[in-house]
């Protein structure tokens, strides 16, 4: 095992959805032999977008379904720390320090945060919202993370991140490495609508612990060529949601290329070409499924594999802050500070 460290994670808004795997889950069970990884459950990113009472007493609940995700698809809790971010109060400290470092038109050029306003229904922009990149940034170099894996639509925050660490080490000294973003093989999944990413809000999404019978039936209702309105009228196979999908998850590359070219001369037909993509998904998924299954069957098993791993991060996270603050001066200031009214005391004893 090397030294390098790993962070990324998920807000817990409820169970992942293939985009989630491609975008990211997928470099997350890869590395985790490679890298001492850190993985996050974002509630207090989540309070930017979903604030509300309701919301919040559902972390607990959607962070077990998302942690369920995660070791289905392989993520080895004996290997990772799985925290919870509120949970780490020391993040809240390292946001205000990062804070001072970044400007609000710098924020302001972020790209994806409009785009979170804009799914959100707000008609303006909270300052939390503006600052999530500023958090995400205390985030990462909380546990001094060398690699960020990331979806396409979080590329920019690690940008961010990137500036602020440079500019902490060039005014207090070499505290946090410089970390690298890495983007997965399908950076970006439509949606089974074809119009936009897949997302839990836009309800276009197949989910990770979908059964088989609810696969089926999104994958009968994707969006195709819209002008193709018979089987033997030649269809498009460039950007049809139906043939993306086929390309990820159908391992039978002779198989697509078969139905591509047939798609293409009008020799088949939507149906067979979405029963196959059916079949494809679920033999992707029947694994996941059972280990899931296997997981959820544990009672209080995901609560202390959150649990453990909150510990852990909470000890890393002092150690981090400590640093931090030496680095700074702050710690200076109050131990001359202590020293003094020590020495006042023992006078007037």
């Amino acid at each position: 095992m090397t030294d390098k460290r790993m962070l990324t994670g998920d807000r817990p808004t409820g169970k992942l959805h293939l985009g989630h795997y491609v975008g990211s889950l997928a470099n997350r069970v890869k590395l985790q032999d490679t890298y001492n990884c850190y993985f996050i459950i974002a509630d207090l990113h989540m309070l930017t977008t979903k604030p509300s009472r309701g919301d919040i007493e559902n972390i607990s609940s959607n962070a077990r379904e998302m942690v369920l995700d995660y070791l289905a698809c392989g993520i080895d809790p004996a290997k990772s720390v799985i925290y919870l971010q509120s949970a780490v109060h020391e993040v809240y400290e390292m946001n205000l320090f990062f804070e001072m470092l970044v400007t609000v038109p710098r924020l302001q050029r972020v790209p994806s945060l409009k785009e979170m306003a804009k799914s959100a229904n707000l008609n303006e922009m909270p300052l939390g919202l503006l600052g999530y990149p500023v958090l995400q940034a205390a985030d990462i170099l909380m546990p001094r993370a060398h690699l960020v894996p990331v979806g396409k639509d979080n590329e920019a925050h690690v940008e961010l991140t990137r500036e602020i660490a440079r500019r902490f080490n060039s005014m207090y000294g070499e505290v946090f490495p410089i970390p690298e973003v890495l983007v997965g093989e399908v950076p970006t999944l439509v949606g089974t609508d074809g119009n936009a990413k897949m997302s839990k809000s836009l309800g276009n999404a197949i989910y990770l612990s979908d059964d088989a019978k609810t696969v089926e039936k999104k994958v009968k209702g994707m969006y195709t060529d819209p002008n193709r309105i018979r089987a033997d009228i030649p269809g498009t196979v460039e950007g049809n949601p139906v043939f993306i999908y086929h390309d990820v998850f159908n391992p039978d590359k002779a198989e697509v290329d078969d139905l591509k070219d047939r798609y293409r001369n009008g020799k088949v037909g939507d149906v067979e070409v979405k029963d196959k993509l059916t079949k494809a998904i679920n033999s992707f998924l029947d694994p996941i499924r059972e280990r899931r299954e296997g997981y959820a069957s544990k009672s209080g098993y995901v609560d202390e594999v959150i649990f453990s791993g909150t510990r852990k991060m909470q000890e890393e996270a002092r150690q981090t802050l400590l640093e931090m603050k030496k680095a700074m001066g702050l710690t200076g200031a109050w131990n001359k500070i202590s020293r003094k009214a020590e020495k006042f005391r023992k006078k007037q004893q």
